[in-house]
């Protein structure tokens, strides 16, 4: 499975750390994933080397051809939240599906449009440690054998 495992780049990156373990288990259980020069230190200005336009048009092909969307959510972002808006939107036609990880300590500070995320294609969790994070993503995306 083509998974884009999605995170703030400009934003706040406290998420940054569920991201990678997110993306960890996702490669153990045998998944690509797509995003992950978006979860290296100093991602800001390895992206400054692309236009606005350019990273847009990366996204969107990148966006449109995986099979699922990995979203950490923590920090306040807009990116992310298009990113999970998009695949939503198309999820029913594509058969891609999302799911949007939040830290459950941060709860007071995610929009309530996040944390109540749920949808046939889709849904939204909470976690309260990394360890966490990672049986959420051995649960959703299968055991390694």
């Amino acid at each position: 499975m083509r998974v884009y495992v999605a995170c703030t780049v400009r934003g706040n990156r406290s998420g940054v750390a569920a991201a990678r373990v997110a993306a960890e288990a996702l490669r153990a259980l045998g998944h690509e994933v797509m995003t992950s020069h978006l979860l290296e230190d100093g991602v800001e200005q390895a992206e400054s080397a692309l236009t606005e336009r350019e990273v847009y048009e990366r996204d969107r092909r990148w966006l449109d051809a995986c099979d699922a969307v990995v979203a950490e959510a923590s920090g306040s972002t807009y990116g992310v939240g298009f990113e999970v808006g998009y695949v939503t939107g198309r999820a029913a036609a594509t058969g891609q599906r999302v799911l949007v990880l939040y830290d459950a300590a941060a709860r007071h500070a995610v929009s309530r449009l996040v944390s109540g995320y749920h949808d046939e294609r889709g849904a939204a969790c909470a976690y309260a440690s990394l360890s966490e994070v990672r049986s959420v993503i051995e649960r959703q995306f299968g055991r390694p054998a």
